[in-house]
């Protein structure tokens, strides 16, 4: 398969949440600045670019090396692309000279082209090195870190990260095995889970969970969705919108907490009496419900089935 071969998900309705064209009530923005953090293969990154108008600017920032390699080859004067992780949004995007955005979009989790290619260690579809970093310059692999992890470590993240009932198991499993002899390859991983997982839901490997939470453990995914929310607010210019899409339920919890947090006006420090008006308005408002692929579209690409938009707006 080609490496840049991507279907994004929710294309149309991502990039139209940021409302770049404007929309009823919403002025168009078409020359604002916009921010693909998650730039994978540039499927919203290029419509993006169509929507924009000439003096419109895209600033894609994606941590692993052969997207900012495939970004590096669109030749448009309107797009920069920076490795960077999206927990460094506000740096990144203060680095290029920019003050404030009109929109920033977040696709987050792993990428197609990063599943496909064997050597990533992502998939259990194929006997690979058991890498699973986005980022292979920086961090430890998942084989080094069940190499060293004690039992309990790796039983809570497969159960939190994983929410795999038989994380216990799994977890003996693994401690067990690598006694034996390290623990390497993504078949050797799946085949071990197998045996330790009695039952599944039809249609899903026994590995899938396990190797769900331990690419968000090794890759600090939920840690960097919790630090690019409100990062993203900062360098938002009022009325700018933030769109998130997210495939996992612990992500669409931390995404709809914290836009639903920010749409609240703050509290009052305890026994000073405030009136409401008083009190630090909301810095987002929620815009319409959320958002998930149709049936069409899951026919068409069955990575997408698990998929939530959730946008926000910022107040003025």
């Amino acid at each position: 398969m080609n490496a840049d071969a991507h279907q994004p998900v929710l294309l149309h309705e991502a990039v139209e949440a940021l409302a770049i064209d404007g929309e009823a009530g919403v002025d168009a923005r078409s020359d604002g600045v916009y921010v693909d953090a998650t730039f994978g293969r540039g499927g919203h990154a290029r419509l993006i670019l169509e929507r924009l108008g000439t003096h419109g600017r895209l600033i894609a920032l994606d941590r692993d090396a052969d997207a900012v390699a495939a970004g590096r080859r669109i030749a448009d004067p309107r797009f920069s692309i920076v490795q960077a992780r999206f927990g460094e949004l506000e740096k990144t995007v203060r680095m290029q000279g920019v003050e404030a955005v009109d929109g920033v979009l977040l696709d987050l989790g792993v990428s197609s082209p990063q599943l496909d290619d064997a050597a990533r260690g992502f998939s259990f579809r194929f006997d690979a090195p058991l890498d699973m970093r986005m980022d292979q310059t920086r961090g430890a692999t998942v084989a080094e870190w069940l190499a060293q992890a004690s039992e309990a470590e790796i039983r809570e993240v497969v159960r939190r990260h994983g929410e795999e009932r038989f994380a216990k198991q799994i977890a003996a499993a693994i401690v067990a095995a690598r006694q034996r002899g390290a623990i390497t390859r993504t078949r050797q991983l799946a085949d071990l889970v197998g045996t330790a997982v009695r039952t599944r839901e039809p249609g899903q490997d026994p590995a899938t969970r396990t190797f769900q939470a331990l690419r968000i453990h090794i890759n600090q995914e939920l840690e960097e969705l919790s630090l690019v929310l409100p990062q993203a607010v900062s360098i938002l210019a009022p009325g700018g919108r933030l769109a998130v899409i997210s495939f996992h339920s612990l992500e669409d919890r931390i995404v709809k907490n914290f836009i639903r947090t920010n749409a609240q006006r703050g509290k009052a420090p305890e026994r000073l009496p405030l009136r409401e008006r008083e009190l630090p308005p909301p810095r987002l408002h929620a815009v319409g419900k959320h958002i998930r692929p149709g049936a069409d579209e899951v026919h068409a690409n069955p990575r997408a089935r698990s998929a939530v938009l959730r946008v926000a707006e910022k107040v003025e």
